[in-house]
């Protein structure tokens, strides 16, 4: 199983540098990001699919939530819940 550093303090993160973030929103073990560029960015605890990956896998480093961009999709907003992440979007 993977290890996911849950931390109750901020910490850097390292994002390609040309992104730029526009909204945040934490969870209880997770995080997500929306950029300018309407991609959605999930990383942390991700035992019951709230990243948006397809999984039940946890990471420590963002990834981009690759459905929303198969399917044409642009996040607009993006909140997370205790277990859930909650995207709104944009055909």
């Amino acid at each position: 199983a993977a290890f996911i550093s849950i931390q109750a303090f901020p910490a850097l993160l390292d994002l390609p540098q040309d992104l730029e973030v526009s909204k945040v929103s934490c969870g209880s073990r997770h995080t997500a990001v929306v950029t300018r560029g309407g991609e959605l960015y999930t990383w942390g605890w991700g035992k019951y699919g709230q990243l948006g990956h397809g999984d039940n896998a946890s990471s420590d480093q963002p990834r981009r939530v690759e459905c929303l961009v198969a399917e044409g999709l642009r996040a607009e907003e993006v909140v997370c819940g205790p277990w859930t992440t909650y995207v709104c979007v944009l055909e």
